[in-house]
């Protein structure tokens, strides 16, 4: 009873200190001015005064600058017992040869990977995996870098790292070897994306296809680089007076020079470098178009040559790129995108660069059916600058966020570091940014005019447009003449790119050498009776990183419906390619269905097929044409190239036996279009069939999979549903 009178009491206690405090909340104190009337409130958020951004002052790192020429800063930062390093490093891609294009790209990888002359890139790893620290390096346009980061209690045994790589790299062949294949690998897959192929190509216009900065690296190129080419390059460019290092981490400065002076003061000077002389050579203003069937998208860019920072105009520039192009509160987004729905992203504007000039471009990505409507909008929008000027209130606005924003460059110590060597690596003057706010508030809108007037000309933009040509609202040639721009991958070199012709009629040898392979593959009669074909297959991917297994079991009901089963991670994998369908689907997972140039390549693989074609070397649409011979292992084969209802492939026949062994043929991968080889072995027979049991394959010279039969059934029983596509489920309820 008395616990329940205590708690009695605690609630009634707490229940008037809770009202109390409430009461005394709302209480108006005698001395508060009455609230103003509201028809004196602002209206709108625009009404509300806005003070003037305070003066703001980051810490600026120590600058050093030893007798060897090398330049360093040093910036505190005690918030956190880490420490990290960056050395810039002058020469890039920009220097290397135009033979070598991908030079300093391998040179960044293999500096890192290849390990020094006491230790291998690998023990390298393991050395700053336990002590959770980096050392990386790269190469750049114009530049190549070299970095730290480790805590505060591990510098001196990371910096003995560093400077041994700086020193002492060895660019071991081997990891030469796998940065090679993995450029070759990333060449391959480079018409992948629209946007990268968009933007690729769009800077060639801009600076000219032969440019340092518009240059691309080719198998051809890849191949040409050696290790003496890495240690030539390494000795040219590696010395203090081209590099600037920056620090910024917990350290005392004074301890850090006189550590970084005793590394590197006795480090002797590098010859001068010679000055670039590059050329730009834009692209003549017009339409340039590249097709791409596989896309529902079309992806634009309207380009020139723009300018470099210490232009006079920079400031003015700036804010007229933030109010025409540079945000979703820009006149180009507002107009595009928001009042004509014609573009999910749309922008742009006179760019500008440190060291070289940057690109004037204009950019927006469209569905494909609204392309040339979207490129007559953005024409629309750029002309009208001369009448329609960026306007006081645009220029308000762009001014706010630019200087809004401005803080986030700097909130950082190692931001304020990395500004600082960016300014030395380029010439500028080490206030260069300090000016920046108070420059960017004096432009006027009369500055804002002046520089869309001088830079800013649509009869002078190259327009680049990448997408599907059959699904635009109208052809790109009812806007002008129309260039089209070929972006094949050249194959590696020794590679033999087949171009021979279809053939329309077969020759006399031709029409003998097919009869010879339908004999050796069974007869007219056996093959004839094949419909269908049932097939587990060991699929063995070829990769820089080893070779990858993978179980299939593929039904082909000729001529044009494939049902492949893969095992993945997730469950099995149905591939389905018919004249109808084309898709991938995983159980309980949905479906995606494939681009239109990869439903097309499957269904010609499928004509491709030897069995198709030998069953099929009377039909009034297949033709053989032989002509020349080619060695394949010690065989002097025939070559015979075939049409097979508008599929080509080459063949190379062994006139004794009839083999088929070895086929070309241009095709498909990740990547866009490549030389196909496939290399026949181990033919054996099943139920009256002579076939090939193992293919080996390669794409643009390079090994790319093997595929080996594990079982085959003839004309097996089909079931047609399997080719049905999946049907989604439907959305759960709310």
């Amino acid at each position: 009873m008395n616990q329940r009178k205590d708690l009695a009491r605690l609630l009634a206690v707490l229940v008037v200190c809770i009202l109390g405090t409430r009461c005394e909340r709302h209480r108006m104190p005698p001395s508060t001015p009455p609230a103003p009337p509201l028809e004196s409130q602002p209206s709108s958020y625009a009404e509300i005064p806005v003070p003037p951004l305070p003066p703001f002052k980051p810490q600026q790192p120590k600058r050093i600058q030893l007798s060897n020429g090398m330049a360093i800063f040093l910036q505190e930062d005690h918030e956190l017992p880490l420490i990290s390093a960056s050395a810039r490093i002058r020469g890039g891609s920009r220097n290397e040869p135009a033979s070598k294009v991908g030079l300093v790209d391998i040179y960044g990888e293999v500096w890192r990977t290849g390990g020094t002359k006491t230790k291998t890139g690998d023990e390298l790893d393991d050395f700053l995996e336990v002590r959770a620290a980096k050392v990386e390096t790269g190469g750049g346009p114009d530049s190549t870098t070299i970095g730290l980061s480790c805590l505060k209690a591990d510098f001196d045994d990371v910096f003995k790292v560093f400077v041994d790589l700086l020193r002492n790299p060895e660019f071991r062949a081997d990891k030469l070897d796998l940065a090679q294949k993995q450029a070759d690998d990333s060449i391959s897959r480079r018409n992948d994306e629209i946007s990268g192929i968009a933007h690729r190509e769009s800077v060639k216009l801009a600076y000219g296809k032969d440019n340092p900065y518009a240059r691309q690296a080719e198998y051809s190129t890849i191949a040409a680089i050696t290790r003496q080419d890495l240690l030539d390059w390494h000795k040219t460019y590696i010395h203090p007076n081209h590099m600037i290092l920056g620090l910024s981490g917990d350290f005392d400065a004074k301890v850090m020079e006189a550590k970084l002076r005793a590394a590197f003061e006795s480090w002797p000077k590098g010859a001068e470098l010679p000055k670039d002389d590059i050329q730009y050579q834009p692209a003549k203003p017009g339409y340039y178009l590249i097709p791409k069937e596989d896309v529902n998208q079309s992806s634009i860019h309207m380009v020139a040559l723009g300018t470099t920072r210490n232009n006079p105009d920079y400031y003015a520039i700036s804010v007229f790129n933030e109010a025409f192009g540079g945000g979703f509160s820009s006149r180009l987004f507002n107009d595009i995108r928001t009042k004509r729905g014609l573009a999910y992203s749309v922008g742009g504007g006179i760019g500008t660069n440190f060291g070289h000039p940057g690109i004037l471009q204009f950019v927006l990505g469209t569905k494909s059916q609204s392309t040339i409507e979207a490129i007559q909008a953005l024409d629309g929008d750029i002309e009208n600058l001369s009448k329609d000027s960026i306007t006081d209130n645009e220029i308000k606005q762009a001014k706010d966020a630019i200087l809004n924003a401005f803080i986030f460059r700097l909130d950082s110590p190692d931001k304020v570091l990395a500004e600082r060597v960016t300014y030395e690596y380029y010439g500028y003057p080490s206030d260069w940014l300090d000016k920046f706010p108070a420059e960017i508030a004096k432009v006027t809108a009369s500055d804002v005019k002046h520089v869309a007037a001088k830079y800013v000309h649509l009869d002078q933009l190259a327009v680049l447009v990448v997408g599907n040509t059959k699904e635009f609202d109208k052809p790109l040639s009812s806007l002008g003449t129309v260039k089209e721009i070929d972006i094949s991958i050249p194959p590696p070199p020794g590679v033999k790119e087949e171009k021979s012709e279809k053939p329309t009629a077969s020759n006399a040898e031709g029409k003998a050498l097919a009869a010879k392979v339908v004999a050796a593959m069974g007869g007219e009669g056996k093959l004839a009776s094949i419909k269908a074909l049932k097939a587990k297959v060991t699929l063995t991917q070829k990769t820089p990183q080893g070779d990858f297994p993978m179980h299939m079991e593929t039904v082909i009901v000729f001529p044009d419906h494939l049902h492949a089963t893969m095992d993945t991670p997730n469950g099995p994998m149905n591939i389905v390619v018919t004249p109808d369908a084309a898709f991938m689907a995983i159980p309980g997972q949905g479906s995606q269905d494939f681009p239109a140039s990869q439903k097309a390549e499957t269904l010609e693989q499928i004509k491709r097929d030897p069995i198709f074609i030998a069953a099929h070397s009377k039909d009034p649409n297949v033709f053989f044409r032989a002509g020349g011979t080619e060695k394949v292992g010690d065989t002097e084969t025939r070559i015979v190239d075939v049409n097979a209802a508008g599929a080509s492939i080459r063949w190379f026949v062994d006139p004794e036996n009839g083999h088929i062994l070895k086929e070309t043929y241009r095709t498909l991968s990740q990547g866009g279009p490549v030389q196909g080889e496939t290399d026949m072995d181990n033919w054996k027979p099943i139920d009256g069939l002579n076939i090939p049991f193992v293919r080996h394959n390669k794409q643009n010279g390079q090994d790319s999979s093997t595929a080996e039969y594990t079982a085959l059934e003839l004309n097996p029983a089909v079931d047609a549903r399997i080719f049905d596509k999946p049907k989604e489920k439907p959305a759960a309820q709310p």
